[in-house]
């Protein structure tokens, strides 16, 4: 009796779970199904409530062809792929490397600087946004795509994260490469690297997230319309009196078609990336 009710107890508390999880789960998704529904409908639907139609009665699907004709959106789109694609490389390449010089390499002061390093995850970036605009507009890179890439190269996050996974690997394998003579380079490059798939995929994930969600820098930096990203882009639909919800919501669903394809391409390494550097809490 006493192990029939533990299992009964057990089995309603998986099932309670899974109900919490769920609705946790359609409450996260209601936002992008509502999104979904206005990229196929006129501003006078949008927002109608009573009665709600998911899918109207005649579905606007010219929104889809319309954002590619009022605004240049492949030019925008393009913009934003170059600068992601670029600042996920470069962010990869950086945090990787420093992260192996911190986690197994000895130096003088290594601690001390890793510390002061990781501390600027702590500090707002608006409190430095101006100090570093001034730089770059002295750098003469003011409205170029040059100023993101510079600023964004380099994450304390990213090497804190590749660091957490370093240190998980046995000291035993870089000792053995040195004594067969293998430089520092090559044993990041043959060993470490290939090692460091979950980790750098998961960093991939976020990197290539917020480069191409981001907003606010870009805005700051880009002011020729040539140069700007997708994220501007979406905002000329938005004029002084009025907005164009449907097509804004259609642009919307683009932009989130590149951020869908990584996340499904890297998923298999993202929970093991997660688990291994340390960030489950």
């Amino acid at each position: 009796m006493h192990t029939a009710s533990m299992k009964r107890n057990r089995v309603i508390g998986k099932v309670f779970l899974y109900l919490v999880l769920i609705m946790i789960t359609a409450l996260m998704i209601i936002p992008f199904l509502w999104m979904l529904s206005a990229s196929i409908k006129s501003n006078t639907e949008v927002f109608k409530i009573t009665p709600f139609q998911f899918i109207p009665d005649v579905p606007r699907w010219d929104n889809y062809k319309e954002i590619w004709t009022k605004i240049p959106l492949m030019n925008f789109i393009g913009n934003t792929v170059f600068l992601t694609i670029v600042v996920t490389f470069l962010q990869l390449l950086t945090s990787s490397f420093a992260a192996y010089a911190f986690a197994k390499l000895e130096f003088k002061h290594k601690n001390a600087l890793f510390l002061a390093y990781i501390a600027t995850i702590a500090m707002p970036w608006q409190v430095y946004m101006v100090p570093q605009f001034i730089m770059m507009r002295g750098m003469g890179l003011n409205d170029k795509l040059l100023a993101m890439i510079c600023l964004q190269a380099f994450s304390a996050f990213g090497v804190f994260m590749m660091k957490q996974f370093y240190e998980g690997i046995p000291d035993s394998l870089c000792e053995a490469a040195r004594i067969d003579g293998m430089s520092e380079y090559r044993i990041y490059a043959s060993i470490m690297l290939p090692l460091s798939k979950p980790a750098l995929s998961t960093l991939t994930i976020f990197t290539f997230v917020n480069t191409w969600n981001d907003y606010l820098g870009p805005l700051i930096y880009l002011k020729t319309e040539t140069k700007k990203t997708i994220q501007l882009g979406l905002k000329m639909f938005i004029g002084q009196f009025s907005a164009e919800y449907g097509l804004i919501m259609a642009g919307s669903i683009i932009t989130l078609i590149p951020v869908l394809i990584i996340f499904l391409c890297l998923q298999k390494y993202f929970v093991e990336g997660v688990a291994s550097t340390g960030l489950k809490g």
